[in-house]
C-alpha cells in the first residue's frame, strides 16, 4: 500500500464493489469504472452527432469539426506511413487513436485514474495490435512472411546473425511501444502530483510560504497544458507506429 503522501497512490487500483464467483474476482474497480466512462464518452459524442439532423450539413457544427479533424489526421496519417492498401484498416488505427487520447486525457482530471499509465493496459493495447498485423500478413503473404526476417541482399553467412536480430526485434515490438506509452504518462502524472503536493504543503504551513505557494501553483498549471499534449502526443505515436507496422505487414521489406 502507498502512503498517502505518495505520489504513486494516483495509480492504485481500488475495489469499489467486490463481487466474486467462486474462483473468479469481477469486483468493480476504478480503473475498470474509467475505461467504460472512457468509451461511453466517445460513443456519447458519436451518437449525439449522428441522431442530430443537421449532422449531415455542408458547414458541420464544433463537436463534427472536432470529430472529421480527428478523422482527417489518421487518414492522412495512415495513407502517408502505409499506403493506399492500407484504406481498410483505418477503423483499426482509428480507434486505437481515439481510446489512448480519451483515456490519456480522462487521466488529467482530479481524483480520476489513467488507464495508461499501468503497463499491463499498455501492453495489451500493443499486443492486440502486433497480434493483428500478425495475422494480417501471414494471411496475404503465406510462407513468404518469414522472409520478414531475412532483408534482401544478406549473405549465407550474414543471415545466421541478422535472423536472430531481426527475430527479436520484431517480438519486441509491443513491449517498446507499450513501455513508451506507459512510462511517458506515469512519469508525467507523477510530476504533476509532486508539484501540487508541494504547493499543498506550503498553503498549510502558513506565513511566507503562504504567498510562496503560489509559484508551484503556476508551475503546475503550466504542466497541465504541458501534459495535455503529452497525452496527444502520446496517442499519434502509438498510432504512427502502429502504422508503421501495419506498412511492413502489408509491404514486407
Amino acid at each position: 500500500m502507498f502512503s498517502c503522501s505518495s505520489p504513486l497512490e494516483q495509480f492504485q487500483i481500488l475495489i469499489l464493489i467486490p463481487f466474486q464467483i467462486f474462483f473468479l474476482d469481477l469486483s468493480l474497480t476504478n480503473n475498470f469504472l474509467i475505461f467504460f466512462f472512457a468509451i461511453g464518452i466517445f460513443f456519447s459524442i458519436l451518437f449525439s452527432l449522428i441522431t442530430k439532423s443537421n449532422f449531415f450539413l455542408i458547414v458541420p457544427n464544433s463537436a463534427q469539426n472536432l470529430i472529421e479533424s480527428l478523422y482527417i489526421l489518421i487518414y492522412n496519417l495512415i495513407l502517408d506511413n502505409s499506403g493506399s492498401s492500407s484504406k481498410p484498416f483505418l477503423p483499426y488505427i482509428f480507434t486505437f487513436f481515439v481510446f489512448i487520447l480519451i483515456s490519456n486525457v480522462v487521466g488529467l482530471i482530479p481524483y480520476s485514474f489513467t488507464l495508461t499509465s499501468h503497463l499491463v493496459v499498455a501492453f495489451f493495447l500493443a499486443l492486440t495490435g502486433f497480434i493483428a498485423v500478425t495475422i494480417i500478413s501471414i494471411k496475404l503473404h503465406g510462407i513468404q512472411f518469414f522472409s520478414f526476417f531475412l532483408p534482401s541482399g544478406s549473405s549465407f553467412y550474414l543471415a545466421f546473425l541478422l535472423i536472430p536480430i531481426e527475430i527479436v526485434s520484431y517480438f519486441f515490438r509491443p513491449i517498446s511501444l507499450s513501455v513508451r506509452l506507459f512510462a511517458n504518462m506515469m512519469a508525467g502524472h507523477t510530476l504533476l502530483k509532486v508539484i501540487a503536493g508541494f504547493s499543498w504543503t506550503m498553503l498549510l504551513s502558513g506565513g511566507g510560504l503562504l504567498i510562496a505557494h503560489f509559484l508551484p501553483l503556476v508551475i503546475l498549471t503550466i504542466l497541465m497544458f504541458l501534459e495535455f499534449g503529452v497525452a496527444l502526443i502520446q496517442s499519434y505515436v502509438f498510432s504512427i507506429l502502429s502504422c508503421i507496422y501495419l506498412n511492413d505487414a502489408l509491404h514486407l521489406h
